[in-house]
């Protein structure tokens, strides 16, 4: 059982990217994923969830700019980011929230 999270880069305030998260050994339609972020030297903080049954959920910060979202064909967890800030510039981690497993992260840079 893995997760394997993709997508970062630098982009330029007001762009867009999109994370990926492929996954082995979970079933999306059973589990509930997350995205997660962590400044420099900040404490790691949740980002988006979707549920088992596809309901989802944001931090205020990102609701209407990010769209969590799936695709169990591809066991894979999306994150796709809009309007982006120089706030946002993070390591983003995807995690099966339970039980828990993180995968490795992704950075994003937002220059302003």
């Amino acid at each position: 059982v893995q997760l394997q999270a993709s997508g970062g880069g630098l982009v330029q305030a007001g762009g867009s990217l999109r994370l990926s998260c492929a996954t082995s050994g979970i079933r999306l339609s059973r589990s509930s994923m997350g995205w997660y972020r962590q400044a420099p030297e900040k404490r790691r903080e949740w980002v988006a969830t979707i549920a088992a049954d596809g309901d989802t959920h944001y931090v205020d910060s990102v609701r209407g700019r990010f769209t969590i979202s799936r695709d169990t064909t591809k066991n894979t967890v999306y994150l796709q980011m809009h309007s982006l800030k120089p706030e946002d510039t993070a390591t983003y981690f995807c995690k099966r929230v339970f039980p828990p497993l993180w995968g490795q992260g992704t950075l994003v840079t937002v220059s302003s």
